[in-house]
């Protein structure tokens, strides 16, 4: 099996399945070759199982239609629209506040918070689920109180959406197929 190994000072082994189906194999600096091989051999069919579904959303890429100008343009005002009314009743659910939103085009985020209290919605959340758009809202809200992702920060996101797992599987998902139909 061909695959691309980084050693380092890190105590565990992991493997990884590329976009493209490529094999990345991180391990410690002191484990021999044979156990890596060895290792490798074990977790065979959990690669190729892993491999193809890269491979076949991969191809599932090709044929998204990209977004037009035109139409982020219209999902910027249904995101306004749909997500506005959103923070504001969960800012006073949450006994929190905030200063500016804006809605964004972005490829990594669904949302952030600045330390001043900025929130940033990205505008593809208009083509999500209801419940996905409120969880991304509890979500940066909830960085109002605290600034990370600690165990806190989990429990009052919880505490606020106690489905929210359910939601962030489902960003985790379908999310990346949403940002592929950007340009």
């Amino acid at each position: 099996m061909d695959y691309e190994l980084i050693r380092s000072k890190r105590r565990t082994f992991s493997v990884e399945i590329r976009p493209d189906g490529s094999v990345l194999v991180k391990a410690p600096l002191l484990m021999s070759k044979a156990a890596i091989d060895k290792l490798l051999s074990s977790k065979e069919e959990w690669i190729i199982n892993n491999q193809r579904k890269m491979l076949k959303k991969a191809s599932q890429f090709d044929t998204i239609d990209k977004l037009t100008e035109e139409e982020l343009k219209e999902l910027k005002k249904k995101a306004k629209k749909i997500i506005l009314p959103l923070v504001e009743d969960y800012s006073e659910i949450m006994g929190v506040i905030y200063g500016r939103v804006a809605f964004r085009t972005q490829k990594t985020r669904w949302g952030s918070c600045s330390r001043e209290g900025n929130l940033n919605f990205n505008c593809l959340l208009a083509l999500c689920p209801e419940p996905v758009i409120r969880y991304v809202v509890v979500h940066e809200l909830s960085h109002r109180v605290h600034m990370n992702h600690s165990k806190a920060f989990w429990h009052l996101v919880e505490e606020f959406m106690p489905d929210y797992k359910e939601h962030r599987k489902w960003l985790k998902e379908n999310g990346e197929f949403l940002i592929k139909r950007l340009k």
